[in-house]
């Protein structure tokens, strides 16, 4: 199904706006309350679920019951662009694209509604608040609204894909997040006496370089596994060793048994390491979401129906990047795809200069529509066997 030109020059519109007020992950107040606005002001039912932020609307009744997700939170970047959209809240950007993915279903919702008659079936939109501190998927499940629903899609944009191309690939799409913070004690001590004191950068700066061969001297060469450390704070002039040195990070993994190593030999290296320079460690593990893992009998079904009416679909390499999806997919049988949304070269995502183009939006709202219709057509001649 193609936009109408008037169609596409109201999303356009409503893209632009968004992008200028973005909120963070869990302060999304005013963008639940535009996105529910625009919803019932279509007469789409918008369900209740206690939620703070993010909402669940509702389209069509009965059995099979699918779920289309976008999810509506920005990032704590100051954004470079230049575009004439820019944000307008100083320290607060659209720099992962969500305002592109709401964008998309608010376009997908208004087409459903005018087929309504057509949908054998239910369609529940959900428009996901806090995807970037990986709660969000959780408290959307947590209420209990999506109990029903047999399968579920959703998008990332890609800004280093072309424009539309759509990457699909079954199993393994988008890697598990964790994160660590950890905290190096030793004793402060004038610079010019460090034999006085235990030096806690000294010990911090071997800790970080020793867990760079965590990955090459420890995981399979054919698997993907990423450990950065991001953040260092120690210290606070320049003639005083400090009592204390922080540091934390990510890792990154596709398989449960990298997940699990990486974490053994984080820990190992940490500690040891630490032991030999004479000071303690606190080192705090925060688990963030899964693998982003498609389902392969959904991911072969989607892939062979999209060939029907977008010609650039393609098998995407897997990203690092997480996404809580995953979450939804632990639950529900789940297909996560990718949007070309810019081209190859492009800055990516969580970049302070990041351009989506406003052309992605006919796919990406084609994509929510046609899979709407191809799903609950096959997942109910499968309820009809």
């Amino acid at each position: 199904m193609r936009l109408l030109p008037e169609h596409y020059d109201e999303l356009v519109m409503i893209r632009h706006y968004i992008h200028e007020h973005p909120e963070l992950s869990g302060q999304e107040f005013k963008t639940t309350q535009f996105l529910t606005d625009y919803l019932q002001d279509l007469d789409i039912n918008v369900l209740a679920t206690g939620l703070k932020t993010g909402l669940v609307a509702q389209i069509g009744s009965g059995q099979p019951v699918i779920a289309l997700r976008a999810d509506i939170d920005a990032l704590p970047i100051i954004e470079n662009t230049g575009l004439a959209f820019t944000s307008k809240y100083a320290g607060v950007m659209h720099a992962c694209g969500h305002d592109l993915h709401q964008t998309s279903l608010l376009g997908a919702a208004k087409l459903l509604k005018q087929r309504e008659a057509e949908i054998q079936g239910t369609i529940k939109l959900i428009f996901q608040q806090a995807e970037e501190t990986h709660v969000g998927a959780n408290e959307v499940l947590e209420t209990g609204v999506l109990s029903d629903v047999q399968a579920i899609i959703g998008f990332h944009n890609m800004p280093d894909l072309p424009v539309g191309q759509i990457g699909l690939r079954s199993k393994g799409i988008m890697a598990a997040v964790d994160q660590f913070y950890v905290t190096v004690n030793g004793t402060g001590s004038h610079a010019a006496y460090p034999n006085q004191g235990v030096d806690s950068i000294l010990a911090t700066s071997s800790i970080i370089t020793s867990l760079q061969q965590l990955v090459s001297r420890n995981i399979d060469p054919q698997h993907a596994v990423v450990v950065s450390v991001t953040h260092v704070d120690a210290g606070n002039t320049w003639n005083v060793l400090p009592d204390k040195a922080i540091f934390e990070g990510t890792i990154r993994t596709f398989a449960p048994e990298d997940r699990i190593l990486a974490k053994k030999r984080f820990y190992e290296v940490v500690e040891n390491v630490a032991a030999a320079h004479g000071v303690s460690v606190t080192i705090d593990w925060i688990f963030g979401s899964n693998v982003t893992y498609n389902d392969p009998e959904l991911s072969a079904f989607m892939f062979d129906d999209m060939q029907n009416w977008h010609e650039d679909v393609v098998v995407p390499v897997p990203s690092n990047a997480g996404e809580d999806f995953a979450s939804y997919q632990e639950q529900i049988p789940g297909v996560f795809a990718f949007i070309g949304s810019n081209k190859p070269g492009s800055p990516g995502l969580h970049f302070s200069n990041m351009v989506v183009k406003d052309e992605t939006i006919p796919i990406a709202v084609a994509y929510y529509v046609e899979n709407a219709f191809s799903l609950l057509k096959k997942l109910g001649n499968d309820l009809h066997v």
